[in-house]
């Protein structure tokens, strides 16, 4: 796997190249001392120059540029800040926008600054920074409170880069026309000013250099497309202007699928991605060395990093240090060791064989599906309510609503989320609504074999639609002390 650092180092070069080719120069915005040429808005007095710093401290107020540079009007151009914020704290650049007297800049995109913040009251607030905001979101901090750091907007036409410390996280391409939520509301490339935000009182982020790159009126990204403009689409981006978690968390790096393609992709469909590795008997990673190794090989990548807990054996070859390294784990009931002692692979037919009592067989696999979900340190349950070949033609009569209930029992004593599975398109709605209905989480999941069936989601979707999903009931990484591994022991 080639290191990040290579990958980032050689995108940060050929950026430059293409700027340097454009003919332009870096501008201050900022001279180090005063707010000459920027006018804040509302409760005035939250920005200051402090230690040579833009500094936002104190109740909401955006502090827009109205400088003389480009009569403050950009519309191709890359800006530069470098910035530092408090544990907590909420900022974000806009861009596009103009000036105005109160409340939350209604033109013009949000790239957000938010490393530790969590929200206010019910709201939850897990956009992290370098998202383009409900746009394109990054659901994993790249940088940390209390540490400087970059972040650059790059606009040429209607393509819109963001990278936080030169990682590219946001590729977006506005389609045509652009996607407008139900209620009339939309964000669009165009024309306007720059403005830093003061989120609220408990929000401190100083800004020590804000620098923009003037770009001609022609520029344009190379190769850049309008993104999807399709129905599933304008429902992804719908959900993640929602507070939705758009989220792929059960992905692969299979079949020829490379960490660029795949980061790629996600920038490209707007679905962030969990990478997971197969972890246990008879799969490469089956040891911590070489868990570490995969933990290690993903560092600096703008994706979450998830062991997929196989067979049962999983927590004995592993210890609870290695476990922890990854953000979440998951797991499935497709591998277990029968009544008779008989260990099987519930997708290969050879070593399920012949089913001849299929109400037994849903017994023995429910109970087995309890324990796991009852015992083993997992976040989420991938797969669930899969059956062999022998018997999936008849799933809706073998899973009754007294099964599910079980295994919707157990996942809520245990604390695990449900996966939507786009691959096998699983569980059926019954169990999505009994599940909702006990107040369990959700997660999408692909689980794809390589590039061609990564999906976006599909299924998910639907259930979405079909179990009137909120996007609080959706599933995020929980925080160190938090998760599964956390607070289940691994072994017992």
């Amino acid at each position: 796997m080639q290191s990040i650092t290579r990958r980032q180092a050689m995108a940060t070069m050929a950026g430059a190249a293409l700027l340097r080719a454009a003919g332009t120069e870096w501008i201050s915005l900022f001279d180090g001392s005063t707010m000459k040429g920027w006018k804040a808005s509302e409760n005035a007095s939250s920005w200051s120059v402090k230690d040579s710093c833009l500094t936002a401290a104190g109740p909401r107020s955006h502090l827009f540029y109205t400088g003389p540079v480009q009569d403050a009007k950009f519309r191709n151009f890359e800006l530069e800040t470098e910035l530092r914020t408090r544990p907590g704290t909420n900022s974000g650049v806009y861009f596009g926008t103009t000036y105005q007297e109160s409340g939350w800049p209604n033109q013009g995109f949000e790239v957000q600054v938010n490393n530790t913040h969590h929200g206010e009251g019910s709201y939850e607030e897990h956009k992290k920074t370098g998202s383009l905001y409900g746009v394109r979101n990054q659901y994993k901090s790249l940088v940390r409170d209390d540490e400087w750091f970059r972040m650059n907007i790059l606009v040429r036409g209607k393509n819109v880069q963001v990278r936080v410390n030169d990682t590219l996280v946001v590729d977006f391409n506005e389609p045509t026309p652009p996607i407008i939520a139900p209620d009339g509301r939309g964000r669009f490339v165009q024309t306007g000013t720059f403005a830093l935000q003061g989120h609220d009182a408990g929000s401190h982020a100083m800004f020590r250099s804000v620098r923009v790159r003037p770009l001609p009126d022609s520029a344009s990204a190379p190769g850049a497309v309008p993104s999807a403009n399709d129905e599933i689409a304008r429902e992804l981006q719908l959900l993640g202007a929602a507070n939705y978690f758009v989220v792929d968390y059960h992905t692969h790096l299979k079949a020829g699928l490379t960490l660029d393609q795949l980061l790629a992709r996600s920038r490209e469909t707007g679905i962030f991605c969990g990478i997971g590795v197969n972890c246990g008997k008879s799969f490469p990673v089956k040891d911590g060395a070489s868990a570490r190794q995969f933990v290690d090989g993903l560092k600096g990548a703008p994706a979450f990093t998830a062991m997929q807990a196989e067979g049962r054996e999983w927590t004995e070859m592993f210890d609870r240090e290695t476990v922890a390294l990854f953000d979440y784990v998951f797991t499935d009931s497709m591998t277990w060791t029968d009544d008779r002692g008989r260990r099987m692979r519930l997708w290969m037919p050879q070593e399920v064989g012949e089913i001849p009592d299929a109400q037994a067989f849903m017994d023995m696999l429910v109970n087995r599906a309890v324990g796991i979900l009852e015992r083993e340190p997992v976040d989420i349950y991938a797969n669930p309510t899969f059956l062999p070949e022998a018997i999936v033609k008849e799933y809706e009569a073998l899973w009754t609503d007294d099964r599910i209930r079980k295994v919707v029992m157990a996942a809520k004593k245990g604390g695990v989320a449900i996966e939507l599975n786009n691959r096998y398109r699983l569980p059926g709605a019954r169990f999505v609504k009994m599940a909702k209905a006990e107040g369990l989480k959700f997660s999408f999941g692909t689980n794809n074999t390589g590039p061609q069936d990564l999906g976006r989601c599909e299924y998910g979707l639907e259930m979405v639609k079909a179990a009137q999903l909120k996007w609080q009931d959706f599933f995020t990484p929980k925080p160190v002390g938090e998760r599964a591994i956390d607070r289940k022991p691994l072994r017992g």
